[in-house]
């Protein structure tokens, strides 16, 4: 372990404990390590309390550049392995917490069997960081918001979403015929990581309304607005696969259906310019093959979404 290391898993988790966890160290030779590289930088890399850790101004900067430094260094170092194809090592991946559900959750296990000198380490973010300046391997995310001057593998088939109520919502109310009807309506609101709440897109034969939809609860997980739409708080707007089974059964009933067309799905991404592992060869493949609903497509680009 170089001070560098260490000094870059504490930036990345904000924690001595984690950053030890990852490196497989104590937390006290973490400790040692980020305080003999501030003695030789003669500068404060974090500033620390009780209760939580984050980067002090000179540490920001150092961040900004080490990160693609150590990239490069471990990109040569595994092109010099690159001979024996055999996926070894850590892959980074950013991921919002759906797609981690959907893309990732279904194929951990095997592909660990399979590559067991593999160690994937998976971050839940939804803010779409910047995989590259954050030290990330690959993304994933909706294939119409990968940046253009990324590589982009299609992970999933088309997706739809679904305006979704239970029948108990429905029994006293008048079933919206239009988007603008949710006016008149109890909704389910989504708040994205930002802040930002969700204002419900739809599409129907070349028109696009956008709905600012109001109720009485707002929350930040789509498989909790889909409990909350079976208990009869009001309607939801989630990705369909999410209300499948529920739907199936009755248990809620879809709403504004030629309204939500498909668009396409999330795509795995990666920087163009790199030399990719092995390993992220082996999880890419693995997904396309073995993920519910993989789609075979070839490789994707920015599209629109509805």
């Amino acid at each position: 372990m170089t001070a560098f290391t260490a000094f870059l898993a504490v930036a990345t988790h904000r924690s001595f404990r984690s950053a030890a966890a990852e490196l497989n160290i104590t937390p006290s030779a973490i400790s040692h390590a980020i305080k003999a590289l501030e003695q030789r930088l003669g500068a404060r890399l974090f500033n620390r309390t009780t209760r939580s850790v984050s980067l002090s101004d000179a540490g920001e900067r150092l961040a900004e550049k080490l990160r693609p430094a150590m990239a490069s260094i471990e990109e040569a170092l595994q092109s010099v392995d690159a001979g024996a194809d055999v996926p070894r090592g850590t892959i980074r991946i950013n991921a919002s917490e759906g797609a981690i559900r959907l893309v990732l959750k279904p194929v951990m296990a095997r592909f660990l069997q399979l590559y067991p000198q593999v160690h994937l380490d998976i971050v839940s973010d939804g803010r779409l960081d910047d995989i590259v300046s954050n030290g990330f391997d690959a993304g994933i995310r909706l294939a119409e918001a990968v940046p253009r001057d990324m590589v982009a593998v299609a992970v999933t088939a088309a997706m739809r979403f679904a305006v979704v109520a239970s029948p108990e919502y429905l029994r006293a109310r008048t079933r919206p015929m239009r988007p603008l009807d949710l006016h008149q309506h109890d909704c389910i609101r989504f708040r994205f990581e930002s802040g930002a709440i969700y204002r419900w897109e739809f599409e129907r034969q070349g028109t696009t309304e956008r709905v600012n939809v109001s109720g009485p609860m707002t929350l930040t997980d789509q498989p909790l607005m889909v409990d909350a739409a079976m208990e009869g708080i009001g309607i939801a707007f989630v990705p369909e696969h999410l209300a499948a089974q529920p739907l199936a059964d009755g248990r809620l009933l879809r709403l504004l259906e030629d309204w939500c067309p498909e668009f396409p799905g999330l795509a795995l991404y990666y920087p163009g310019h790199r030399y990719v592992p092995p390993g992220l060869k082996a999880l890419i493949s693995l997904i396309r093959t073995e993920a519910p609903g993989a789609p075979f497509a070839g490789e994707a680009g920015a599209v629109r979404r509805c």
